[in-house]
């Protein structure tokens, strides 16, 4: 599963699969304010494991009654079978704060979304789980929408390292990204691979400080005299 898996990062084992530079096919979600229970619908948040969100992901708009795939949602469309990018309006997150929501993007494929503006929480979770949200002025935004309409099987080019998106056609974009949080994504860290980094320190300092108990001799009944 996408974001999941074991990969090794400078020698250190890591839960999150790393991102460096993605080239996909690009398919256009053109609604604002797309919160994150249109994403995952709240009946599928009881499932104990990450598995199968992707199936779900925009289940009320992709699916028509009996799960049947609704031919007017754009991923249902022939055209963007197989997208990894996904271009989005502003406020795209919003909503309740459930981290099932990159789960199921993630399992669906896709890499990278691209947007105006996300919600806050959103956000964040999306780099704990190996997906990159780059922001982008909406005059870009329009620009790549419009490429995305007219060019059939059109593809883009997310380079984290560069900080560039760009097309085969000498479109190029830069975007901006907190430096540490382009590093645990290029090395694949998550919360738990940050910590692993220190796993020899972290076992070193328990050794050191790891309880042992003290026997004392055994104490003898006190009897009164009668």
């Amino acid at each position: 599963m996408v974001g999941l898996k074991l990969n090794s990062t400078d020698g250190l084992d890591s839960l999150m699969e790393p991102f460096t530079k993605h080239t996909g096919l690009v398919a256009p979600l053109d609604r604002v304010n797309v919160d994150t229970d249109q994403m995952v619908p709240k009946q599928f948040l009881k499932w104990v494991t990450r598995e199968g969100y992707g199936r779900v992901l925009f289940y009320d708009w992709r699916y028509l009654e009996g799960e049947k795939p609704n031919p007017d949602f754009v991923l249902n469309l022939p055209q963007y079978q197989g997208c990894s990018i996904l271009l989005a309006r502003a406020n795209f997150g919003c909503g309740s704060s459930r981290e099932h929501a990159p789960w199921a993007i993630l399992e669906y494929g896709i890499r990278s979304i691209i947007a105006p503006s996300y919600a806050d929480i959103f956000y964040n979770n999306c780099f704990k789980n190996g997906l990159l949200p780059v922001t982008l002025p909406e005059a870009d935004m329009e620009e790549l929408f419009r490429r995305t309409d007219t060019r059939p099987g059109y593809q883009l080019t997310v380079d984290l390292e560069g900080q560039m998106v760009s097309d085969d056609s000498g479109l190029q974009v830069s975007f901006q990204i907190d430096p540490f949080r382009r590093e645990c994504l290029m090395k694949g860290w998550d919360d738990i691979g940050r910590s692993l980094r220190f796993e020899g320190r972290i076992a070193a300092y328990e050794e050191a400080r790891h309880p042992s108990a003290v026997m004392h001799e055994p104490l003898k009944a006190v009897t009164s005299d009668k």
